[in-house]
Formats: C-alpha cells, sequence, structure tokens
C-alpha cells in the first residue's frame, strides 16, 4: 500500500518513527514533511498535501503534537473522502476503520507513548472496513458536506 504521511515540527520523531515501520511493513512511504524536528513549521502545510493523496485514493497516516487539531484540516478536504481518526487506544484504532472506514490515522507526538504508536498503526492499517449499517451512515455524512459546508 502507498502511504501518505506528514507532521509538524512536535511530531517529527514520531513520524520518523512511523515511516520505519511502514517500511518494514513493507509498503510504499511518501513523506511529506516536516523534514527536522526545528520548530516552527506550520502543520496545514503538511496535512493537506497528506489529505490530498488520500482523497485521490491513497492511504494515510500521519503524526503531530496533538492528534485533534490535525483532524479538524483533514475533515473538510474533499468533501468527505477523507476521515480522520485520532486514535488513543487499541479499540480505538480498530473501531476507527470498522465504523468508519478512516484513511487517515492521527496519533499524537506528545501525547502518546512511543512504544504502542507502531501496534496502533499496525491494528489500523489491518482493520478492514465493516460496511453493512456503517455504509449509510458514512453517505449521510458525505452528503451532508456536499449539501452545507463545502458552499462556504
Amino acid at each position: 500500500m502507498r502511504v501518505a504521511i506528514g507532521s509538524d515540527h512536535a511530531g517529527y520523531a514520531l513520524k520518523e518513527r512511523l515511516c520505519r515501520e511502514l517500511e518494514r511493513l513493507a509498503h510504499e512511504v511518501v513523506d511529506l514533511g516536516t523534514h527536522a524536528a526545528a520548530p516552527p513549521v506550520d502543520y496545514p502545510d503538511f496535512i493537506f498535501p497528506v489529505a490530498e493523496m488520500v482523497a485521490r485514493g491513497d492511504g494515510g497516516a500521519r503524526g503531530g503534537a496533538r492528534g485533534q487539531r490535525h483532524r479538524r484540516g483533514d475533515r473538510r478536504q474533499q468533501g468527505g473522502r477523507v476521515r480522520a481518526a485520532v486514535v488513543t487506544s487499541d479499540q480505538t484504532a480498530r473501531l476507527t476503520r470498522m465504523h468508519n472506514d478512516s484513511n487517515v490515522l492521527a496519533l499524537g507526538g506528545r501525547t502518546n507513548d512511543p512504544r504502542i504508536d507502531a501496534r496502533w498503526l499496525s491494528i489500523w492499517l489491518e482493520t478492514p472496513f465493516e460496511g453493512g449499517r456503517h455504509v449509510a451512515r458514512l453517505r449521510k455524512i458525505a452528503e451532508y458536506e456536499s449539501a452545507h459546508l463545502l458552499r462556504r
């Protein structure tokens, strides 16, 4: 799988660890930066290109200081085709894929134990979308975004 990854300066070390893990798992990594831990850099400069790649059909993973602020940037890209999930446990890694069909993984470089991020990444990558009743929910979100959010 081709995986786009990006982070701000606070998530740089996490991004580098995840790049190595993705390569170990035989994925093609597209590292969209930042390429140094030196602040300051603006996280939109890195998450928007990740979101654009994901919207075109590539998988996405990225790290930052706090996953939540990155999620806000991804959520509105490309009419809902980008579904970012802040993962904080094995269960959220699994459920965001199974129920929400998330295609961007958001991890916190300053908030997570670095020993478990690779495990969450693996769970997230290996978990399939369950489909079924969840498809209608995702369709409703996409329709709402098309009708209301993208007009702004």
